[in-house]
């Protein structure tokens, strides 16, 4: 059962957010209103027509299992480590730590047909979530991990799929905030709005898009189709992407759960990195935190590059060369993140040395619409790489 893609789903979700409510009421927590229905939806997934048979579903609901501990005794580990240990014998558990973390994720973006086997959805999401524990434990902003708080925020059904990635540090706080009726009318609010928008954009925004023009589009060859199709495909992929991020977002708040926004009007951007801070935001912003900036401090730390702008560029490569291949090992994904590493660096280049003035002064109406126009266009020619249309 593929998340919030058919009615059936929905219905499955009604049926677990109306007891959910009733708990976190009855609790004045939201720690069985996201333990409980986590739990029975990963055993629909389990058992859902990807994995056929009652012994390939208990397999599956094993192997959940077994992965979120795993990830918990390594984050637990490591903490017990950093307190304990010498610097030096900490850092190389950190690497072993962030090593079992990746392993998983790995074998399946090898093994594709393993993925399918063992139905854990948003693999690569999960992953990204337990390794944000382990880099927020060696940098000392996590000091304890609850079994209970770390299973709900690697497992929340509402997120599992496909993200928003949330942060340990800021699931906590939603974690431990005392619930009541006000905060739960409030949440109600917030979840329907995500909701309708979430239908707005995937199921009648996106199905139109794709059924009128990007499919016909995909059928006809030459330039004027390709152009066509960039430009369908880009549209297609906001209003899927962003709707699902609506519904996640929409069904976390009536468990009392709030993950960050994903999308905040990105084809408005005047910039690529504005782009970049309006797009994907929670990916984007977990490689800027936990890959580049990290990067950049080895590197000034260590002086392995004589200038600052170029340890920046490198990390840059570095970041979204990862960002692409964390989408699966194909040729058009690395390609798709190294071209918008090159757009970052050519936009840095030009604010330092063509027109320095951009960075700060506020630009012209006509100036800002033109950036708008540009960014957009590059933006899309990157969705067209993405696709698979141009590169197969």
């Amino acid at each position: 059962m593929v998340p919030y893609a058919t009615f059936l789903y929905f219905g499955v979700v009604l049926c677990l957010v109306v007891p959910a409510v009733a708990l976190r009421l009855a609790f004045r927590r939201i720690r069985w209103a996201v333990l409980l229905p986590t739990a029975v939806m990963l055993a629909v997934h389990a058992s859902s027509d990807t994995v056929p048979g009652v012994r390939r579903a208990a397999i599956a609901i094993a192997f959940v299992i077994g992965y979120a501990l795993l990830q918990w005794f390594v984050a637990a580990g490591l903490l017990w480590t950093t307190r304990a240990a010498p610097a030096s014998r900490a850092r190389i558990l950190f690497y072993v730590s962030v090593a079992i973390g990746l392993l998983p994720l790995v074998i399946v973006r090898l093994r594709p047909d393993l993925d399918r086997a063992i139905a854990l959805v948003g693999l690569s999401y999960v992953t990204f979530r337990a390794l944000d524990v382990v880099f927020s434990i060696r940098d000392g902003l996590v000091k304890r991990v609850p079994l209970d708080e770390y299973l709900a925020f690697l497992l929340a059904f509402p997120t599992i799929s496909a993200g928003p990635i949330d942060r340990f540090q800021r699931f906590g706080d939603d974690w431990r905030r005392p619930q009541d009726g006000t905060s739960v009318l409030a949440d109600l609010d917030t979840g329907i709005h995500h909701i309708v928008r979430g239908f707005l954009y995937k199921f009648i925004a996106a199905a139109l898009v794709a059924h009128y023009w990007m499919s016909a589009a995909a059928h006809h060859r030459g330039f004027a189709a390709m152009v066509s199709y960039m430009y369908a495909y880009s549209a297609y992929l906001f209003f899927d992407f962003a709707g699902y991020s609506a519904f996640a977002v929409g069904v976390s708040a009536l468990l009392g759960i709030h993950p960050p926004e994903n999308f905040r009007r990105p084809f408005f951007a005047r910039n690529i990195r504005d782009f970049w801070d309006r797009w994907h935001i929670s990916l984007s912003w977990w490689f800027r935190d936990h890959v580049y900036m990290r990067f950049l401090i080895a590197a000034t730390r260590g002086r392995w590059f004589s200038s600052r702008h170029f340890a920046s560029y490198v990390g840059l490569v570095l970041a979204f060369g990862l960002m692409g291949l964390w989408h699966g090992p194909h040729v058009r994904y690395v390609l798709y993140g190294l071209y918008h590493a090159v757009l970052l660096i050519g936009y840095d280049v030009y604010v330092r040395f063509v027109h320095p003035r951009d960075a700060s002064a506020r630009p012209s109406w006509t100036r800002s619409a033109i950036a708008t126009l540009v960014t957009a266009h590059a933006v899309c020619f990157g969705f067209l790489i993405f696709s698979g249309h141009l590169i197969p």
